[in-house]
């Protein structure tokens, strides 16, 4: 690889989508729009959806309180017991109950858990030991924003790189830098590194705004979601080479892309948790990137979580990265 030629093939890209006004506006405006419209329609932040964990059912399975409408039960694995209390204490879960151990947690502070509470106590669960559990509440909001920001980052990167490049090959911009000593290599490494800080400095500036304006809840670290944003970009803008390879149609292109596209947007946890869905949607949203990206996200922001903790996530978004980008490299073609 030539650094002067990648050097002039990144410059020229980087114009390009500078010069282009309302793309660049459109990236901005666009999650924006989304994030202050959910932070106003959710200003109550209380769904009413009661969400209760419970462990070892089975050994209490007649318990009335099992039979009550409009709760909706979630099996938790007893090994993951600490995680289901934190997630009480941020009001993700109502409640948790541990049928083996006699016990239920609720925190202090949630209106629904207290309501959980009396319904338990008049089912049957007088018997039950009360655990009370301490955290501040999580809005919609604070809870929706680390999906939005990795999906504005997955159509921008699907588009902005996928959806370009055939629009070079149509127009027959490629066959002319096929005469050129650019490599492929060369080329496509231009297109990602272009796309990577372009999508990364939007990204900074959309939730720097929003938190001026809303306030987000940020409980980890800085540096780590930095971290997990870079990395989900990058595999996204690879996902887009995959389509770019070949295609030569831009109506085909966009097809793709959005056959892509809106089965991660649903399926990855951006507007609803994944919890209580059946095991397999929950698997399958495991080969999505979007899934990974927002997983991470909200595990530094709400939760805290560390760089070993979210470790899973990056491992896995690397691996898609290098597949993506071997295929993509394989499988360009000029014209």
């Amino acid at each position: 690889m030539r650094w002067q030629r990648f050097n002039s093939v990144l410059k020229a890209r980087n114009r390009e989508f500078l010069r282009d006004r309302s793309a660049l506006a459109w990236n901005i405006i666009f999650p924006l729009l989304i994030i202050l419209g959910f932070a106003y329609a959710f200003t109550g932040d209380q769904l009413d959806h009661y969400k209760v964990g419970v462990i070892s059912e089975a050994e209490d399975s007649a318990l009335a309180f099992y039979k009550t409408d409009y709760v909706q039960f979630i099996a938790i694995n007893v090994r993951e017991k600490e995680l289901a209390i934190s997630k009480v204490k941020r009001h993700k879960l109502d409640m948790l109950l541990d049928a083996s151990q006699k016990q239920y947690w609720m925190n202090d502070s949630s209106p629904s858990g207290y309501m959980l509470e009396r319904v338990l106590a008049g089912s049957g669960g007088y018997a039950y030991q009360k655990q009370l559990v301490k955290g501040k509440q999580i809005r919609y909001v604070d809870w929706l924003i680390p999906g939005v920001m990795g999906m504005n980052m997955m159509f921008s990167a699907l588009f902005g790189v996928g959806y370009v490049v055939v629009r070079y090959r149509k127009n027959g911009v490629l066959k002319r830098l096929k005469a050129t000593p650019l490599s492929a290599l060369e080329f496509l490494g231009a297109q990602v590194i272009s796309r990577l800080w372009l999508i990364m400095a939007i990204t900074i500036t959309v939730y720097a705004g929003c938190n001026m304006l809303i306030g987000f809840a940020m409980v980890g670290s800085y540096i780590n979601l930095l971290l997990v944003f870079v990395v989900g970009a990058f595999s996204m803008i690879s996902m887009g080479l995959v389509v770019a390879a070949r295609v030569k149609s831009e109506e085909m292109a966009g097809g793709l892309l959005n056959m892509f596209s809106w089965p991660m947007m649903f399926l990855s946890g951006v507007w609803f948790s994944l919890e209580g869905l059946h095991p397999w949607v929950q698997k399958l949203a495991l080969i999505f990137p979007l899934t990974h990206i927002t997983q991470a996200a909200r595990g530094i922001m709400l939760d805290g979580a560390s760089l070993l903790a979210i470790l899973p996530n990056l491992v896995a978004l690397l691996v898609m990265s290098f597949i993506f980008i071997l295929l993509g490299v394989l499988l360009f073609r000029w014209e």
